[in-house]
């Protein structure tokens, strides 16, 4: 593994890890994030319809262009919603 790809990594957990943290202090987010992936689980643009609500309604600011760490948490956000629906 190359330096910049260990680099980038660091950079991915060091992102999610400051998001981790704001969720732990607001929880609120958690469950808007939730309604929110709910709402567009299905939809054909789903990562940046949940991406645009989450950065206009709550403190979690994703940018335009998706990092790692924010696809890896949009992606989780539309595991849990299909994991709900499944057990429906």
């Amino acid at each position: 593994m190359s330096i910049a790809e260990i680099k980038n990594k660091e950079r991915v957990i060091n992102e999610l890890l400051r998001f981790i943290r704001k969720v732990l202090v607001e929880p609120e987010i958690s469950e808007r994030a939730l309604e929110i992936a709910r709402k567009h689980f299905n939809d054909k643009n789903a990562h940046v319809l949940i991406a645009d609500e989450l950065t206009s309604t709550t403190n979690v600011k994703i940018p335009v262009e998706h990092s790692d760490a924010d696809r890896l948490f949009l992606e989780l956000l539309i595991d849990v919603v299909r994991d709900e629906k499944a057990l429906y």
